[in-house]
């Protein structure tokens, strides 16, 4: 059985697909508890902490008002120099000459000061407006250290059933016309990682991709999206599933072992939510939907983070590289500080 914590508070709530989620039930660690009954916010950081929260109720409704006082573009800090980056592209890119690895993720967390006035829900009503998102959500779970608001572009997981599916992006440009030869190399070499992942957990033979290197439009840039898709082997749950596929591959790099082991010697803090997982399990439907966590915004203690990050692979200019993570950046800073209205 999971353990539970029904530790909670009146502020405790989530949001996702219209719907909003109040009267916490249970907090816990455990994904075996999302193949037992009820409706769950699910919150995975980068390096691993689970946290999966029962609402007791679920109910069609808008995201509730709040406010939030605006971040200056100018209040933020980054965990990584423009220098620094560049510097350290060039080690990803010595370490693909060695053949330790083909392709690693390299990300820097942006913080700036929470103003004490500010509520994360008001922040994500205006990223509805500034920078609507297909999986945008919010989880703010008060005493467990939980305040995320998300306007993720990227699925991570869908389930309906057996049937299970994932979108990962790679390759990123103002333009459709900026996208180049990298940008689709990488995108074929991550999905190529996210079918592996999970043909751990699918019946054999039921691992596809309908779609390769499609090109979608989001606020103020574009993405190349595929989309991989399996039925996953009787008896296979929770526990199994996100064992085999996290953490996700679009935001690790390849092969991900080696990836990850570059990423713990190359980045100075960790990634918290950013590039982990938000979204939320139905057990009773056994339907589901989880983000990678980018463009995503959370608080721990008084300070505000952001992350942003590019793929290097050896094809990689560096300095196109930090522009895209400027790029990524831009427009979630700008909603922020209220700039974009």
């Amino acid at each position: 059985m999971p353990s539970t914590d029904t530790a909670a508070g009146p502020e405790a709530l989530a949001w996702f697909d219209g719907r909003l989620a109040t009267r916490l039930a249970d907090v816990t660690d455990d994904p075996a508890a999302l193949d037992s009954a009820g409706w769950w916010a699910v919150v995975v950081t980068f390096e691993g902490r689970l946290v999966c929260a029962r609402f007791d109720d679920v109910r069609a409704a808008p995201l509730p008002a709040a406010g939030w006082t605006g971040v200056p573009t100018s209040a933020w800090s980054s965990s990584m120099s423009r220098t620094e980056y560049v510097e350290k592209v060039g080690l990803i890119r010595a370490g693909i000459a060695a053949g330790d690895h083909y392709q690693v993720n390299l990300c820097r967390v942006l913080s700036a000061p929470l103003p004490p006035s500010s509520d994360l829900v008001g922040l994500a009503g205006l990223l509805a407006e500034g920078n609507p998102s297909p999986y945008a959500g919010v989880v703010r779970l008060t005493g467990h250290d939980v305040d995320v608001v998300s306007a993720s572009p990227e699925l991570f997981l869908r389930r309906s059933g057996d049937q299970v599916e994932s979108g990962p992006i790679k390759g990123t440009a103002p333009t459709a016309a900026g996208l180049t030869d990298k940008d689709r190399a990488e995108n074929v070499m991550i999905v190529d990682l996210v079918r592996n992942d999970l043909g751990v957990v699918a019946v054999t033979g039921s691992v596809e991709v309908p779609a390769l290197n499609a090109v979608e439009e989001h606020p103020g840039l574009v993405h190349l999206v595929s989309t991989v898709r399996a039925r996953l082997r009787p008896g296979a749950g929770w526990a199994d599933l996100v064992a085999a596929s996290f953490p996700p591959g679009s935001v690790t790099g390849a092969p991900k072992s080696s990836a990850l082991t570059a990423i713990r010697s190359l980045e100075q803090v960790p990634r918290g939510p950013y590039c982990g997982a938000v979204g939320w399990v139905d057990a009773d439907t056994r339907r589901a939907t989880l983000a990678v966590g980018i463009r995503t915004f959370w608080a721990a203690g008084d300070r505000l983070h952001l992350g942003t990050g590019a793929g290097i692979t050896w094809g990689s200019d560096a300095a196109r590289e930090w522009d895209e993570t400027e790029l990524k950046a831009h427009r979630l800073l700008a909603v922020a500080a209220e700039e974009s209205r």
